[in-house]
């Protein structure tokens, strides 16, 4: 038991920097900005997997290491308890003097009378009674077994916890995904369709729970300091049977309500916008860019992103590559400006502009690596395949002309929400087993284990000697009063006798 408290603390003392410091699988940025922000002590803990703390070996071993020792504890405990619940009480002992709550008194009702009465009133107690030489009559009671109950029932629930929460790691998986509020859409039937992806250990992506969700709407609400007071997103979806006929459900998506459907849950975890940006090739046609850029100030909800176009009606593909757009910049939800530097003022859209650069050349995005849509490849821009060729601060409705006659026109933004799906197959055991967690606690705590002992020995003056001993199984307060009333109610109906 030592060993298992001693690995239970070491669990939650390795579980601070889990808290303390970011984690890489939920944000390796920040995790890169504290590496750069703090030197060789930040490579020191990367070092020691501090920004993977509950995927690290360490803390792996810990958890193995109290699951043995838990296991190694219940094992001898229940074959024990298993042993007392059919054992009998024990005899009443020699001399109650000795224990730590005696009572005694003499009545003239005989030791079988004494017994008698003695039984009934410790009804609900485990009980023997016993003969001794000389007429001596005993009982000896005990109650309190369903405090080592509750401490098993305790220890075992926090086993399956343990073992639930492995499985859920092993068989769950969970995604983000952004979707733009407009009518976007998403279905659960891959994971190519996400932006991110953590699959559990014996989760290949291939059999995921078909579901698919629809964002009609978006709306939030914000405090006059720009603090969100509430999102809500005004979403349909199918699942089921609804797949084949093609019937959507609507669904209020806030922030603590997630949507339950097909054994996962949809949570709505945050929202952004998209710039809308419309251009105006030199031969007349036209394409929309809608991108979704993303915030750099959670607070004021100003963002950053790259909107990317190819030019239409281009058969040749290296005069493509060459001819490629790109906007990069900043969006600011209601602007503010500073001179000649934009910046926002508050979260809603109230009064959205873009500070943008434009780029044209090769993007890269035939290239055959992974590019973020966030952003332009740098590495172009520094080879001269890529160049800046207009800077521009625009508000809504408003245009700009590059050189070649090319038009950009900012139409204002959309919002798009970020959507988590997470899927855990243990999650009713984890509920189960936590209840039963703190069930098995509280009945180990509130219960006393406890014996009385009784004997009726007849005295020489034909009057009976009754003696009562107590003795409490645990250092818990509250046995002596009970101990008081229960010998006050045996000795006082004898002395009546």
């Amino acid at each position: 038991m030592r060993t298992a408290l001693t690995l239970l603390f070491l669990l939650a003392l390795g579980a601070m920097p889990g808290a303390l410091l970011p984690q890489r699988s939920l944000n390796p940025r920040s995790v890169d900005e504290y590496i750069a922000d703090n030197g060789w002590w930040g490579r020191f803990l990367d070092d020691l997997q501090f920004y993977d703390v509950y995927a690290s070996i360490w803390f792996s071993s810990i958890y193995v290491l109290l699951f043995v020792s838990l296991v190694g504890c219940l094992l001898p405990r229940t074959w024990e308890y298993f042993k007392q619940m059919r054992a009998k009480p024990v005899l009443t002992p020699r001399n109650l003097a000795r224990m730590p709550h005696h009572a005694t008194a003499e009545t003239t009702a005989s030791p079988q009378a004494v017994i008698e009465h003695a039984e009934r009133r410790l009804k609900g107690w485990r009980k023997v009674t016993a003969e001794e030489e000389d007429g001596v009559r005993t009982i000896s009671a005990e109650r309190g077994y369903l405090r080592e109950t509750g401490n098993l029932v305790f220890h075992f629930s926090l086993l399956g916890l343990l073992i639930a929460f492995a499985l859920g790691k092993m068989l769950g998986y969970e995604g983000q995904v952004i979707v733009q509020a407009n009518g976007g859409q998403f279905c659960n039937s891959g994971v190519y369709n996400y932006d991110t992806f953590r699959p559990g250990l014996r989760v290949d992506g291939t059999q995921l729970n078909q579901f698919c969700v629809r964002v009609d709407d978006f709306d939030a609400a914000y405090l006059h300091s720009g603090q969100a007071e509430s999102f809500r997103a005004d979403i349909q979806y199918q699942s089921g049977a609804d797949l084949e006929t093609g019937t959507w459900r609507p669904y209020p998506l806030e922030v603590n309500s997630p949507l339950r459907t097909a054994g996962d849950r949809v949570y709505l975890l945050g929202h952004g916008y998209t710039p809308l940006f419309t251009v105006t090739f030199p031969n007349g046609q036209t394409r929309t860019g809608t991108t979704q850029w993303r915030p750099v100030n959670e607070v004021t909800l100003a963002s950053e992103g790259a909107t990317k176009f190819d030019p239409p009606d281009v058969p040749d593909a290296e005069q493509r590559r060459k001819s490629q757009l790109a906007i990069t910049g900043l969006l600011a939800p209601t602007a503010v400006f500073r001179g000649e530097l934009l910046d926002s003022g508050f979260p809603a859209a109230n009064d959205p502009a873009v500070a943008i650069d434009v780029y044209r050349g090769d993007l890269g995005t035939d290239s055959g690596r992974g590019q973020s849509i966030f952003s332009i490849d740098q590495k172009m821009v520094a080879d001269g395949k890529l160049a800046k060729v207009a800077r521009e601060n625009l508000r809504q409705g408003e245009q700009l002309t590059l050189d070649d006659g090319t038009v950009i026109r900012f139409d204002g933004v959309r919002d798009w929400v970020s959507l988590q799906v997470s899927h855990d197959p243990t999650q009713v055991w984890v509920l189960l087993f936590s209840v039963l967690v703190i069930l098995g606690l509280g009945v180990s705590l509130s219960i006393k284990r406890r014996r009385v002992w009784v004997r009726a020995a007849p005295g020489g003056d034909g009057r009976t000697v009754v003696e009562v001993g107590g003795l409490a199984r645990t250092d818990q307060a509250g046995y002596g009063e009970e101990f008081t009333s229960v010998s006050r109610d045996l000795l006082a109906h004898e002395e009546e006798s």
